[in-house]
């Protein structure tokens, strides 16, 4: 695989070394991250995803982060990977550490940033599947994007292994609340709706986005409220009353045409929220 790694203020061959076996990123998933889309070059959105990047950072607990550092990474990953790169991928970790879950005095923390840019493989639409765990909204966690991704990578396998791209997943509440890397968007009623945030969905930037750009086309795009999208709306959208869409940031807007092993019908919702997603695109690259 074609990447280009920064890491210790330096760019990193692939095979190189650049974490310490203490690292708290490591050793309990004490980190934070973000990925980007690279379009013609430039990280897409990065103001945003380096906001969220230190929201997430803060809601950890993690000291605050040397962004400087970050940015320099981005620059030089990017020049590195030249036109071959379509992802780029922030990690900030706590540093080394006690190889307990506690942490070093915040005087004594040293965060490791590691930046990674390489190719990306996009597609038109998704598939995706119900699995049968749960999103924690009052978890410390919920909303946060960390490094502890041990729930998402059991969640994903299953989808995988059944032929899918994604999995779905409830919350403790039984309502709707995302995928394991992307949010979800349900047409129904002549809506096209997100779950609501105190789900436990992260507030995705492609979701931020098109919730910013969808009524300015004329798309009749909102967040839910938090009781209307209950888990049951999947039932609707393999009836067909119902269609579904993914966000996310490598994979912009993707309609769902196969739930569960059966081919749903997209709808023209999120036909015209992919269009006006793309198109928007082009118009600016941090918006």
């Amino acid at each position: 695989m074609d990447l280009a790694i920064w890491a210790g203020g330096r760019l990193r061959a692939p095979d190189e070394p650049v974490l310490t076996a203490v690292d708290h990123g490591l050793t309990v998933g004490d980190g934070v991250f973000e990925t980007c889309a690279v379009h013609h070059g430039a990280a897409f959105a990065l103001t945003r995803h380096l906001a969220r990047l230190e929201a997430s950072a803060r809601g950890l607990g993690l000291p605050p982060l040397p962004m400087d550092e970050v940015r320099e990474g981005v620059r030089a990953v990017l020049a590195a990977a030249g036109p071959s790169a379509g992802r780029l991928r922030i990690t900030v970790t706590g540093g080394p550490g006690p190889m307990g879950s506690h942490r070093l005095p915040p005087e004594e923390q040293r965060p490791t940033v590691v930046v990674v840019a390489g190719p990306a493989a996009r597609t038109a639409t998704a598939r995706a599947v119900r699995v049968p765990w749960v999103r924690n909204e009052r978890s410390p966690l919920a909303g946060l994007k960390t490094t502890s991704y041990g729930e998402n990578v059991v969640a994903l396998a299953r989808a995988r292994s059944l032929g899918a791209d994604e999995a779905l997943l409830a919350d403790t509440r039984g309502r709707l609340c995302e995928g394991t890397g992307a949010n979800v968007f349900v047409e129904t009623g002549g809506e096209l709706l997100t779950p609501s945030l105190e789900t436990g969905a992260l507030a995705g930037i492609t979701r931020e986005l098109l919730l910013l750009w969808g009524p300015e086309a004329g798309l009749p795009v909102r967040e839910a409220r938090p009781d209307e999208l209950a888990w049951a709306v999947l039932d609707d959208v393999l009836d067909g009353r119902a269609h579904l869409a993914l966000t996310g940031s490598v994979r912009n807007v993707t309609p769902v045409v196969n739930l569960d092993g059966t081919d749903v019908a997209a709808g023209p919702l999120c036909h015209e929220a992919q269009r006006v997603f793309l198109a928007r695109l082009e118009d600016d690259v941090d918006p």
